[in-house]
């Protein structure tokens, strides 16, 4: 969203305070968004229990700071933001807060309660100095589904309150399968968060994606195609922008990687193809005594604890083909797990839209104030409301994209799947817009601009085209003036002459150009890297 937008939202809030400046209520509700406004990007990881939600967090941050085992920081809310120096504060319920002590084991950040249980707790703001956290600020939350039904309405009542919109303003959510709780939830998420503008927030993840087909080698590539067939379903395509797949185990040990974890699989790539496979083809198998390397069963233990059964195979395969240290796996581990396709689609996505998203979120508060506490003056407020939503163009991209999702507009299956694509559904960068690859000569970008205009114009002025479609042409064809426009104002527009704009990759046409061995399936299929 634009400076100017943002700032018209913050003077909104302004008014709205001088309304109610005798209303403490109100106050404290204005005061919080007029500080939502400012921060960056709330952006919680929620899922069924064992979803591996806090795993997730850990490698997103890039430490290990977010409690994973079953203790009672697991089942409350709890916030990670950006500071310079480390503090844990524990907000009590009924008021008041208390500081918490920072304290490390084995690495990993240990939160202790003091005593209190998380019923005592209304939730935990963990500031860190993580460049990781610096553009946003992640939320875990308790297990959706537990069997206690205390802990489940934690997360409920945070991301789908039945009185205020959601305090996220986009959600990973983690499944193993899609379930009935799983779209539920997510409907509910959609219907709380995206407020009037039913805006579609969410990412699924397929979560734990290295144990399918029972921690095989080409896991990962099965994981993509069931993604691939969520991806497809008419159900979760109305509620969640995308299905990823993702490895959090293996994203959080790569992000980790210790030395002595390198030596030790190290060793373990070092032995002979049978003696390696025999170990290998069990968690059982692999934890048993042996003489045929020097690593007890306990540090094997601890190794699959940190990795898993695939995770090992991986990391073994990707040291014989040629990641020499700790930081070259980490490297090729960190892109096998499908962290990398999350971070994109987080910033391509959620982070390039958060201004809208912010203030889509502060609207809707304003909205609900002035319905649920009416006085004069809230007239002018209204009337700021409907003049920000209908000239924000990126408030519209987003209204368009949920219409698009559950098959709103009339247009053609095949337009409808253009007009995704350009108001941002694939990415909010310019390339991705139009379809178009890194390697796009600027000709061929501008012949690109102009002949979508020329289409989406056209479409526009038929006589065939009802209202709805019209409506829709004239957002597709301000999304493709922003890009000529932005083209411009950078100095973009170029003649062939300059070049592709990335260079061509130097890998081989008969290789794969990162070392990998010959009988690894990568994630994105043979010869590629990534999804």
């Amino acid at each position: 969203m634009s400076r100017g937008a943002s700032g018209e939202v913050g003077l909104l809030v302004d008014l709205a305070r001088d309304v109610y400046a005798d209303d403490a209520t109100a106050t404290d509700v204005l005061q919080a968004a007029r500080a939502r406004l400012r921060e960056p990007l709330r952006l919680a990881v929620a899922g069924m229990v064992k979803a591996g939600k806090s795993t997730l967090l850990n490698a997103l941050i890039g430490e290990q700071i977010a409690p994973t085992d079953a203790g009672e920081c697991t089942r409350t809310v709890t916030w990670y933001r950006y500071a310079k120096t480390a503090r844990v504060t524990a907000h009590l319920v009924g008021g008041g807060e208390v500081r918490l002590p920072v304290r490390r084991s084995a690495g990993a950040l240990v939160l202790d309660l003091d005593g209190r249980t998380a019923d005592d707790v209304s939730r935990i703001d963990v500031e860190w100095p993580s460049e990781n956290l610096r553009g946003t600020v992640l939320i875990d939350t308790p297990g959706i589904a537990s069997l206690s039904e205390r802990v489940s309405a934690r997360s409920t009542r945070f991301l789908t309150p039945s009185d205020a919109p959601s305090e996220a303003d986009a959600i990973l959510y983690l499944l193993r399968h899609i379930h009935a709780s799983d779209v539920s939830f997510l409907e509910a998420f959609h219907d709380t968060a995206a407020g009037a503008a039913q805006t579609v927030n969410a990412v699924a993840l397929l979560s734990r994606a290295d144990e399918i087909g029972a921690g095989r080698i080409d896991s990962l590539l099965s994981a993509a195609r069931i993604a691939g067939r969520y991806r497809a379903d008419g159900e979760l395509r109305s509620i969640a922008l995308e299905c990823i797949p993702v490895a959090g185990l293996l994203a959080e040990a790569a992000r980790t990687l210790r030395e002595n974890e390198f030596a030790a699989l190290r060793e373990l790539a070092d032995l002979d193809r049978s003696t390696r496979d025999r170990m290998l083809i069990s968690v059982d198998r692999f934890t048993r005594p042996t003489t045929d390397c020097s690593l007890s069963p306990a540090q094997r233990r601890a190794l699959l604890a940190r990795f898993g059964i695939f995770g090992i195979r991986l990391a073994t395969a990707l040291i014989r083909g040629g990641a020499r240290t700790s930081s070259e796996l980490s490297e090729r581990l960190v892109q096998q797990s499908g962290l990398v396709d999350v971070q994109r689609f987080v910033a391509e996505q959620f982070r390039a839209r958060a201004g809208a998203l912010k203030a889509r979120t502060i609207l809707d508060t304003l909205e609900r104030l002035i319905r649920d506490r009416p006085r004069p003056g809230t007239a002018s407020v209204h009337a700021g409301i409907e003049r920000i939503r209908s000239s924000s163009h990126d408030l519209r991209e987003l209204d368009l994209l949920a219409l698009l999702r559950t098959g709103g507009p009339t247009v053609l299956p095949e337009d409808a799947v253009e007009a995704e694509r350009i108001i941002g559904g694939a990415g909010t960068a310019s390339l991705s817009r139009l379809g178009l690859g890194e390697s796009a000569r600027p000709s061929d970008v501008d012949d690109r601009v102009r002949s979508l205009l020329g289409h989406w114009r056209a479409l526009s002025e038929s006589p065939l085209s009802d209202r709805r479609t019209v409506e829709t042409c004239h957002v597709v064809i301000r999304s493709l003036e922003g890009v000529a426009a932005q083209r411009a104002f950078d100095g973009t527009s170029r003649s062939d002459d300059d070049g592709p704009a990335v260079p061509e990759s130097d890998a081989g046409a008969g290789g794969r150009g990162d070392g990998t061995p010959a009988d690894v399936v990568l994630a994105g299929g043979p010869g590629k890297s990534g999804r």
